[in-house]
């Protein structure tokens, strides 16, 4: 069994007298959060090119051998179900670029007491969608950041909005519970559309989510200025309706709000302006098998030789625990020490 790194740093707010990591129980860190959430990215390739993810050309992709094979992926998946996660949720890049997509949902489902998400920019999914949810697929969110085809080239370089659209429409036809919208809101390029949005997403039995943007871009042109922020996405939504908050948020990254009190739903995910940190159970493998305990985590803990050695699942574990527990009290993008992850989000996984 190759060696397990050790943590001897306390990370900043850790209380002075660290517990020892747990080697029995679920996946908890240093802060007593349990974690039940692992989201898993297939592929750091994308249909899109959006402008505030990945530049149009240059791309650096990860080699074709340097990605988790559907073997490894269902491997890991086993273990981190039997220490407690409950929902796998599977992301890229683009996961429907992912050839061998449905026998990793297949997979993935027959581990019991789990439920098989994905995220997904809806190109193709017409097509495939009878296919995953035969295999077990039992949520979606989809992106969608404007309805309007020209602003949508401009913002993804392509000309796809027709096939997002076509594949919203197949998902909530299709009966699927719980579809989800996702839309990151940009100052002068849609925030004049989040009526529209969430118009259009109640039209389909679908609940709209506005995502704050986030310095995950793989250019590194972020900034706070042309962020929308969680209080402005809600004054403009409650110029149109009344909004009432609905509490048992829980360890969910959208805080959500009734609409003129009847069924529908509408949520922001406010991860700069109201960190949920306190209360995330997430983590991550990225296609190239490394595991990440925090979107903005400077660490990555690789996964690779103990899956293609000779290592037995109870290295594997430890290697999880290991992750969970040296995640940090929060992601401190408000702290000026700060720095932006070196990985673009395509490449880490949403």
């Amino acid at each position: 069994m190759t060696a397990l790194p050790v943590i001897r740093t306390r990370p900043r707010g850790a209380p002075s007298a660290a517990p020892e990591m747990p080697v029995a129980g679920p996946l908890v860190d240093r802060f007593g959060r349990v974690h039940r959430d692992l989201r898993i990215s297939l592929t750091d390739r994308c249909s899109l090119r959006c402008t505030y993810c990945m530049p149009e050309q240059g791309n650096e992709w990860l080699a074709r051998q340097s990605i988790l094979t559907a073997d490894e992926i269902e491997r890991v998946a086993r273990v981190a179900a039997g220490l407690g996660i409950t929902t796998f949720r599977l992301t890229g890049g683009e996961p429907l670029l992912r050839r061998d997509l449905v026998d990793v949902v297949g997979r993935l489902s027959r581990i019991g007491g789990v439920e098989v998400a994905m995220t997904t920019n809806a190109i193709g999914l017409e097509r495939m969608l009878p296919a995953l949810r035969g295999a077990g697929l039992s949520r979606l969110n989809i992106s969608l950041d404007t309805l309007r085809a020209d602003r949508f080239r401009e913002l993804t370089r392509r000309d796809r909005l027709g096939d997002v659209i076509r594949g919203i429409r197949a998902a909530a036809e299709s009966g699927m519970p719980g579809l989800k919208l996702n839309a990151v809101a940009m100052r002068g390029v849609n925030d004049d559309e989040l009526v529209d949005l969430v118009e259009f997403a109640i039209s389909v039995g679908a609940q709209m989510r506005f995502i704050e943007q986030m310095p995950l871009d793989a250019g590194h042109t972020w900034s706070r200025e042309n962020m929308v922020t969680r209080e402005e996405i809600l004054e403009a939504l409650s110029a149109r309706w009344a909004l009432a908050p609905i509490p048992g948020r829980g360890g969910a990254p959208a805080e959500t709000w009734r609409i003129d009190g009847g069924e529908h739903r509408v949520g922001v995910i406010a991860s700069v302006t109201a960190p949920f940190c306190g209360a995330c159970d997430r983590m991550r493998l990225t296609a190239d098998g490394q595991l990440r305990n925090c979107l903005f985590s400077e660490v990555e803990n690789d996964l690779v030789p103990a899956l293609r050695g000779s290592a037995p699942d109870a290295e594997i574990a430890m290697r999880l625990r290991a992750s969970v527990w040296g995640k940090l009290p929060g992601h401190a993008i408000n702290d000026p020490s700060f720095l932006q992850p070196t990985r673009g989000m395509n490449a880490i996984g949403g």
